[in-house]
This record gives structure tokens, C-alpha cells and sequence, in this order.
């Protein structure tokens, strides 16, 4: 990628023209976003995706984070997209096309790039990718509230953002932040996801607040915006996102896997009533 090009050393990402280009043949593009890191955006980002696609839809995954990119790890992807010289194709993994800067370069070498040219691959990952047709291309966004997430939001025609955080009161003030440079830039808030809830201990089955409990769902009132739903703290979500296979893929009649796809039927839900994604066909037996 040219991500590195001619990017004059003291322009800064936010000079560029505020102008929200769709990317062709993708129905609706929603952000997954959280104020601060290690609250399991990632994860969340990669389940909710696949819940998705279990729902009949044709989904996309862009892994945004140009300096942690987490998506080749989460879904196992060591090979590099083809190209034909002007586009790049998609990696297809349990039905989702994803695309990632960690497909391109090494996963031990630092991504040493300033604004511009981070906001130079984003671009390239979003508009020189074969993603047609998608109805929805879900964005892991990187941690944060920076001038990368910001230039985002203004630059990509968002149909909403969903906030991950976990119950600390430290997650929910940054969450806080997520939020408010959402609403800074016009982007529609769909709601709010509290990971890492409850931890259920594989053994016995009791259930323990480790983080404590229902902050973010507190917070989503607060502030006047849904409340998504709850993720559970168990070993198996880390398991199946450290192999590479994620829970929804490979236990999807879990408790754990359940949520995700609940967190899906809401996001399908919320662009159903704005028109984006049309409702899944329901089967009437007579």
C-alpha cells in the first residue's frame, strides 16, 4: 500500500476537506469504538461481525487499527490479499471479507507512521478494496479519541457507532468521551456494549463482578442512548479469539456465543429502521 507516500511532515490528518464518500455497493457502514484500549473492542468487533453475517447478511470487517491490528489474530490470517494492481481483494473468513494493515506487513514490526499517513492507508483499506456487495461493513476503530478517530468519523459516512466498555468507572469515563466525539461529528450513537460483565466460573458456574456490574447500562441512560446488551467474562471467548476461532464460529449454542448474536439482532434491528439493511424474511408456518 502507498500509505507511506509523499505526506508533507507537517500536514496534520484533520487539514484534509471533510467530505464523507460512501464506499460503492456497501449498504451501511457502522463503527465499533471504545474511549480507551483492553476493553475488548476487538473481540466484540469480530463477534458481532460474524453474528451478523449468522443472520443472513453480507458482512465486512475493516480492522482500522493501524498500529495494533487485532483482526489476523482474531480469525487466524496469515496470507496476504491479492491485487490486481488498482484494488485489493478481501480475505474471506467464515463468510466475512475482512481487510487489515496487519495483513501487509509483519506482526512483530511497528507501525512508525504519523497522522497523515495513517489516514492515507485507512482510506486506501476502505475505497481501494473489492468489498461490493456488503450490507454492512462493521469498522473495528482504533482505541480512543485521537485526531485518527476523529478524521474517521468526520471522513467515512457512518450509520452509527457502537461504544464497548467494561463496568470500571475508569472504562465508563472514557467510554464517556467515545461517545461525545460521536455526537461532535454527527454520527449516530446506536448504543452501548458493557464487556467482560460477568465472570462465570468454568467450574462451578458461579457468577462473580470482578470489573463490578451494570455501569454501562447506568451510563446508556445517563447520557440517553441504548443499552446493546452484556458480554460475559469466560475463558472460552479468550480461547476461541486466541486460536483464531471465534466463539460465534466455533460454539455458537454457548451462552457466551448467544449474546453476541443477540448484540447482532439489535445492531440489524437499529439499521432496519433507518432503512440500510432490509429485516431478515420470517418463516411462517401455516
Amino acid at each position: 500500500m502507498a500509505g507511506h507516500g509523499h505526506a508533507h511532515p507537517h500536514a496534520h490528518a484533520h487539514e484534509a476537506p471533510n467530505v464523507a464518500k460512501g464506499v460503492e455497493g456497501v449498504a451501511s457502514i457502522i463503527a465499533v469504538a471504545s474511549g480507551k484500549g483492553g476493553v475488548g473492542k476487538s473481540t466484540v468487533a469480530v463477534n458481532l461481525a460474524l453474528g451478523l453475517s449468522a443472520l443472513g447478511l453480507k458482512v465486512g470487517l475493516l480492522d482500522a487499527d493501524i498500529y495494533g491490528p487485532s483482526v489476523p489474530r482474531l480469525l487466524s490470517i496469515k496470507e496476504k490479499p491479492r491485487s490486481d494492481g488498482k484494488t485489493l481483494r478481501p480475505i474471506e473468513r467464515f463468510g466475512l471479507k475482512t481487510m487489515s494493515i496487519g495483513f501487509l506487513v509483519n506482526e512483530d514490526t511497528p507501525m512508525i507512521w504519523r497522522g497523515p499517513m495513517v489516514m492515507s492507508a485507512l482510506t486506501q483499506m476502505l475505497g481501494d478494496v473489492a468489498w461490493a456487495p456488503l450490507d454492512v461493513l462493521v469498522v473495528d476503530m482504533p482505541p480512543g479519541t485521537g485526531d485518527a478517530q476523529l478524521t474517521l468519523a468526520q471522513r467515512v459516512p457512518l450509520k452509527g457507532a457502537i461504544i464497548v466498555s467494561t463496568p470500571q468507572d475508569l472504562a465508563l469515563i472514557d467510554a464517556r468521551k467515545g461517545l461525545a466525539m460521536f455526537k461532535t461529528t454527527a454520527v449516530p450513537v446506536l448504543g452501548i456494549v458493557e464487556n467482560m460483565s460477568t465472570f462465570v466460573c468454568p467450574h462451578c458456574g458461579k457468577e462473580s463482578h470482578i470489573f463490578g456490574h451494570g455501569g454501562a447500562r447506568e451510563t446508556a441512560a445517563q447520557l440517553g442512548t441504548d443499552f446493546l446488551g452484556e458480554i460475559p467474562l469466560v475463558p472460552s471467548i479468550r480461547e476461541t479469539s486466541d486460536a483464531g476461532t471465534p466463539i460465534v464460529v466455533k460454539e455458537p449454542a454457548s451462552a457466551e456465543a448467544r449474546a453476541f448474536l443477540a448484540l447482532a439482532e439489535r445492531v440489524r434491528d437499529k439499521l432496519s429502521d433507518t432503512g440500510d439493511v432490509k429485516p431478515a424474511p420470517k418463516i411462517v408456518v401455516e
